[in-house]
């Protein structure tokens, strides 16, 4: 008897849940030969604004956890990623047409980008913050404080780890996240959804939109509740304008990159999404 392949077609991921994008499109991923493997959502204008609204509302909670518990929940999702590795690889190969041992590569590459991101949660204000010498009996000290809700063009040109790579420095200060995954290939993007899902991140602090990033990612750059603008992976797009919608409602901007060296992990990546804050205290005269 024939097995029945069952042709299956991913949802986004917006606020925790799996919705079915609001337009009803999909678009149907294609492995490197040309084959079908799975139909993907079509984000829409509406579902970007709807994974807006979650990404705000989960700001408080998940800026207001401890460092430690957020690098506690970033080192949670390696290890599911980790256990669900071999999906990834066969994912991988079927989408961009490599080798078993290239695309074990990039997902362990995944992993270990996710843990180094994920042990700077502690560490990344001793660094960035100071304390600022002043000319009297006080305190003067400044720390970095997460941005808010930064909007994400992830590497077009990587499964994994060029969506890991954009997302995770994002996340480290306390920062939510909607982010438009490879138009190419989404398939790593839906799935490490799925490693979301199934970890201990709040619903809301990272949405995945997958579809046209030409088409959605304008809305995200003028949308005056997104306060910052990440385009690593805005290439072929016209991020000159983008970067135009996104200075009218005074957004912070990360301008494209290219090359091996895109979303290359880097303590500067983490500092892009914080704003310093600096407090002034008196000394005791006791």
């Amino acid at each position: 008897m024939s097995h029945l392949a069952v042709q299956k077609t991913y949802k986004l991921y917006i606020g925790g849940a799996f919705p079915r994008s609001e337009s009803g499109y999909t678009t149907e991923v294609l492995s490197a030969s040309g084959t079908f493997l799975a139909n993907a959502a079509k984000a829409s204008r509406k579902d970007a604004r709807d994974a807006v609204v979650a990404a705000r509302s989960a700001v408080s909670k998940w800026s207001g956890a401890t460092a430690y518990n957020r690098g506690q929940v970033l080192y949670r999702i390696a290890e599911v990623l980790e256990g669900r590795r071999a999906q990834f690889v066969a994912e991988i190969v079927a989408s961009e047409n490599v080798s078993a041992a290239a695309a074990g590569t990039q997902v362990d590459e995944a992993i270990d980008r996710w843990v180094w991101y994920a042990g700077w949660c502690d560490k990344y204000t001793q660094v960035s913050g100071n304390a600022n010498p002043v000319a009297g009996p006080y305190f003067n000290i400044s720390v970095p404080e997460p941005t808010g809700v930064v909007a994400v063009v992830a590497p077009q040109d990587s499964s994994l780890l060029g969506f890991v790579s954009a997302l995770a420095p994002a996340l480290v200060s306390g920062n939510t996240v909607v982010i438009l995954a490879s138009e190419r290939f989404p398939l790593s993007a839906i799935s490490f959804a799925e490693v979301l899902a199934t970890s201990d991140v709040p619903g809301g602090v990272v949405n995945i939109l997958t579809g046209s990033a030409r088409d959605v990612a304008p809305w995200l750059a003028s949308h005056a509740d997104v306060n910052a603008l990440d385009l690593v992976g805005a290439n072929a797009l016209d991020w000159i304008s983008l970067e135009i919608a996104a200075a009218d409602t005074l957004k912070r901007v990360l301008p494209p990159e290219s090359g091996s060296d895109a979303a290359a992990p880097a303590l500067a990546r983490i500092q892009a999404f914080t704003e310093t804050k600096t407090v002034w205290h008196t000394k005791s005269l006791i």
